[in-house]
């Protein structure tokens, strides 16, 4: 029972420092980055782009822990559910990893920018550009689709095995279900100005669910159950 409980604790602080990671990087970075000068915005705060950057990488440590950490328990249930909600987190980790390169290169590419002349400031916006969209298309699309899939699996083991309060579950595959409504609603051109709204169901569901994990952690009837299913 220790063991569950050491893995609750530790799940849940992956799920905070996930959330806390990812909305604090993104932000920092997004603040210069969707500036009409962003050449200039970022050169002029490197260091703080420079964080953003790390923040979003510690926010991958963090998705990879809550995968490897719960599929100990899950595998009990359901082990391909298991292994593919692992193999799910780590690929939205590797489009995470790959989506903060664009970050490192337009530092890289202000500080250019601003040495070039300005016969050359086309085509420093230029590729800044598609530094900036293939930055959109792998938050946007890519990741949002990999994190859903993934959530879905979570919450329905959630579900199904009870290691959890059902309201909890049944509120996180709501949000998941909502975030992949935005994404395909993005997908064909249509956005809200309120988009958040869409968002906002499953920030609060893994904050509420990290700090349940490490407050209450595992439920001991479903842990229980669990421990007497043989793989």
């Amino acid at each position: 029972m220790n063991t569950y409980r050491s893995t609750a604790i530790i799940v849940g602080a992956f799920f905070l420092t996930a959330m806390a990671t990812y909305l604090v990087g993104a932000s920092l970075i997004d603040s210069f980055i969707s500036s009409p000068d962003y050449l200039n915005e970022v050169a002029g705060n490197e260091t703080t782009m420079i964080m953003g950057v790390l923040l979003e990488l510690v926010n991958v440590v963090a998705v990879i822990g809550i995968g490897v950490g719960m599929f100990p328990v899950f595998k009990k249930e359901n082990e391909a559910l298991a292994l593919g909600y692992v193999a799910f987190r780590i690929v939205e980790a590797a489009i995470l990893v790959v989506a903060v390169v664009s970050p490192l290169l337009l530092v890289a590419l202000s500080q250019a920018y601003l040495a070039g002349g300005d016969g050359e400031a086309s085509n420093f916006q230029t590729f800044g550009t598609l530094f900036l969209t293939a930055r959109a298309h792998l938050s946007g699309l890519l990741l949002t689709v990999f994190f859903s899939l993934g959530a879905l699996i979570l919450y329905y083991l959630f579900y199904r095995t009870k290691l959890v309060p059902r309201w909890l579950s049944v509120w996180g595959l709501i949000a998941v279900v909502l975030v992949l409504t935005w994404n395909l609603l993005g997908t064909f051109g249509i956005s809200f100005n309120v988009g958040i709204i869409f968002g906002l169901p499953i920030i609060l569901n893994e904050i509420v669910l990290g700090i349940w994990l490490i407050v209450k952690g595992f439920e001991p009837t479903a842990i229980a159950s669990l421990s007497e299913k043989q793989i």
